[in-house]
């Protein structure tokens, strides 16, 4: 028995090796589909799949509109219930086998309007983390919004709209320890500083649309003065000029933006 479980320990460490290495080598690719949505590839090959409203965003590319044409999805994130984040992930968690990993509040109601199956709804909150495959972090941090899902109900016919729990950002760290801060829809919020100092996130995709979250002012102040990544994608926006009026508000502040267009990638 001594020996059966050193052949473990050993196969385990060796399996260890094998994933440390493979996330040196390997790079990070961020691939925007519009909106909150993004496909990321992990140095090991992972697929983490955010936001997934797909089939009916008009900026999404036809060809992921296709729920299959994202190829095997590993994890899947939910920042809150809004339709325009949430819409496609039930069917993407059903067509992959997965779990919808979403704020412990609104993963309640999904499980009580009987969505998912209780099994693919996990459950945490603000400050949660969790380790959902191996060499990947996820955490759970504050966003200033508001969140219902709205369901429709087919006994009736008709939508309703019931609690959503409270929104979340994601703070996703892969298993070569660059960290993505995936802030869902968010206003300025004092904590921003807090979150960037303890977490210090490489990759910041940041809401520039103004009225329900941040305008590109507002979002410069926020990564200029409170935040300070490397990197932004500037995501959450109808207007196509927002990128470009992000840039100008920040000014000479050494932040790379990258203003992708829906369809395209970054890697790091």
């Amino acid at each position: 028995m001594t020996r059966f479980f050193r052949f473990l320990a050993i196969a385990a460490i060796a399996a260890l090796a094998s994933i440390n290495a493979q996330a040196q080598a390997g790079k990070v690719e961020v691939l925007w589909l519009g909106q909150s949505a993004f496909r990321i590839t992990t140095p090991t090959g992972k697929v983490i799949v955010t936001d997934p409203w797909l089939i009916k965003n008009p900026m999404t590319p036809a060809k992921y509109k296709n729920l299959g044409a994202l190829g095997k999805v590993d994890l899947l994130l939910v920042t809150h219930g809004h339709w325009d984040h949430i819409a496609d992930a039930p069917a993407l968690a059903k067509l992959n086998d997965i779990p919808l990993y979403a704020p412990g509040d609104l993963n309640m109601t999904l499980t009580t309007l009987g969505v998912l199956p209780p099994k693919q709804l996990p459950r945490f909150n603000k400050s949660g983390r969790i380790a959902p495959l191996p060499g990947i972090k996820v955490t759970a941090v504050h966003a200033e919004h508001s969140s219902v899902f709205v369901w429709h109900n087919p006994a009736t016919d008709k939508d309703e709209t019931h609690p959503g729990g409270e929104p979340v950002g994601y703070i996703i760290e892969l298993e070569n320890g660059f960290r993505i801060w995936h802030m869902g829809d968010t206003g300025l919020f004092g904590d921003m500083k807090l979150i960037s100092e303890y977490y210090k996130p490489d990759l910041v995709l940041i809401p520039v649309g103004g009225n329900f979250t941040m305008d590109p002012a507002d979002a410069a102040y926020a990564l200029r003065e409170l935040i300070k990544p490397k990197y932004v994608i500037p995501i959450h926006y109808r207007n196509a000029g927002a990128p470009q009026e992000l840039i100008k508000a920040l000014g000479s502040a050494p932040i790379k933006v990258f203003p992708l267009a829906p369809g395209e990638q970054v890697e790091f």
